[in-house]
Order: structure tokens, then sequence, then C-alpha cells
């Protein structure tokens, strides 16, 4: 039960999903909440590869339809809220001051040139990486999407609790405060079982999965020292932009697999 009722938490905080639940704030129900950070983006994953298939085979919309609907299921299902961080992270980075300073800049409310630019240019990306791989759709290519959530949560998840955080409140030094040593020990389990599945029923999967495998890992080890010089630790706002990159960089992958012979 409390292990629902931590998902149900996840699902409120990281969604736009209503929930008419409240789930104590308390630190055993926020550890668990990290716990299933991957289960939120399995139930993510789901629904963007459930409106993927459904709309490529029970309606008759043009490719470049599909991919719009999916790439807008992924800004209504998240409610924008990495959005924001990503265009926060964005005035703060290009504003080219120390940590301190940045960190000032992530409080104000208002968002200036940089962050507008740097989420168009999010934007247009992913609807770029999504409309050509809806376009050379495979049925491996569906549990592929499936995973890019999983990942991005998986990704959230580690450098929360591997990087310090950069200020003693706000939503991710909560978070980080209520984790413990063994708070990631299910994070292998999750991606064992679920990788085994896919590769079972869908060998010729292999080659995206250890791609996304070799790119997350990459995208931790380098995000976590840069996060650290930038910024000084972890923020929410931070956390937020992460995902949406790492996301974002799955996307890339899997639309340059193809390209290099390995679809």
């Amino acid at each position: 039960m409390k292990t629902i009722k931590a998902l149900i938490m996840c699902i409120q905080f990281f969604t736009s999903i209503p929930v008419p639940y409240e789930v104590p704030m308390d630190r055993e129900h926020m550890e668990r909440a990290i716990r299933v950070f991957p289960i939120l983006g399995i139930l993510q994953g789901i629904i963007y590869m459930f409106i993927t298939f459904a709309l490529l085979e029970w309606t008759p919309l043009s490719t470049v339809a599909v991919a719009f609907f999916l790439w807008l299921s992924w800004i209504i299902v998240t409610g924008g809220l990495h959005l924001d961080g990503w265009m926060d992270v964005s005035d703060s980075y290009f504003s080219f001051r120390n940590p301190e300073k940045r960190l000032e800049i992530m409080k104000d409310s208002r968002i200036g040139a940089f962050g507008v630019l740097s989420v168009l240019v999010l934007l247009s990306a992913r609807f770029l990486f999504i409309y050509e791989t809806i376009s050379r759709m495979s049925l491996w290519t569906y549990p592929l999407i499936l995973l890019i959530p999983l990942f991005g949560k998986i990704m959230m998840g580690v450098l929360l609790i591997k990087v310090k955080s950069a200020k003693a409140d706000g939503l991710g030094a909560m978070f980080q405060q209520a984790a413990s040593k063994g708070t990631l020990w299910l994070y292998p389990v999750y991606l064992i079982v679920l990788l085994g599945m896919i590769l079972f029923i869908w060998p010729e999967s292999f080659w995206g999965l250890a791609s996304f495998i070799i790119g997350s890992s990459l995208f931790i080890l380098i995000a976590r020292k840069k996060i650290i010089r930038w910024f000084g630790g972890i923020t929410g706002d931070v956390l937020g932009a992460a995902v949406e990159g790492g996301e974002t960089l799955l996307w890339l992958i899997l639309w340059l697999l193809p390209y290099v012979g390995l679809a």
C-alpha cells in the first residue's frame, strides 16, 4: 500500500494526471517515491507507445500528424513541468555567472530570451526526432519509445541521489534528504527484468537497448560533473532540465540508429 501511495505521489508531482488522493509528505513516502521513479517512467512510456500504435493502426492520420500528437502528448502528460526547469536553467547557464548568481537567476519567475530560445530548440529537435522515427516505424521501435521515459526517470533518480544539493530548501532537497544509501537498489532490477522481456520478444531491438544504456550512462557521468561545476549542485529546476535533456538525447539516439546501420 505504501508503494502505491508513493507512486501516486510521483504522478501528482511529475505529471498533470489528476489523482484526488492525499499522500503524506513524510520521509518514508518520499524515499519510496524515488524508488518507483522508473515505474512512473514505464507508465508514461505505455501511454506514448499506445498513442503511437493507435494513431498509426486505427486512424488515417498522416505521419506528421501522428508525430505531432505524440509530441503533444508528452507535453500534456508532464504538464510542462520539466520544460519550466529547462528554461530556468538555460537562462541561468547562459548568464555565464558564478554558481551562486546562477542559482539566484533560477529563482526569478520571469523567462529570459535564452530560456525562450532554448525551449524552442528543444521542442523543435524533439519533434524532428519523433517525426523521422515514426516515418520509419518498425515493431521493435515501440518498446524503445516505452523505454525513453523509463531511462529519463532513472537518470533523474540517480542524479538526485549522487549529486549534492545546491541549496537546503526546495523540492529537490526534500527528496534528497529523504533518500538513503539503498534507495536505488531497485533500478537495476527494473532494467534487467524489462530489458530481458523486450529482448525475448524483439531480439532485433538489441542495438537500440545497448545504445540507450550507453547513452544514459554517459549522460549521467557528464551531467554529474557539469551540474556541480555550473550550479554547485542539484536543484529541482536542474533535475527537470536533466530529464528533458536526457530524454531528448535518447530520441536523438533512436533517430540516428538507421543512419549508422543499427536498425
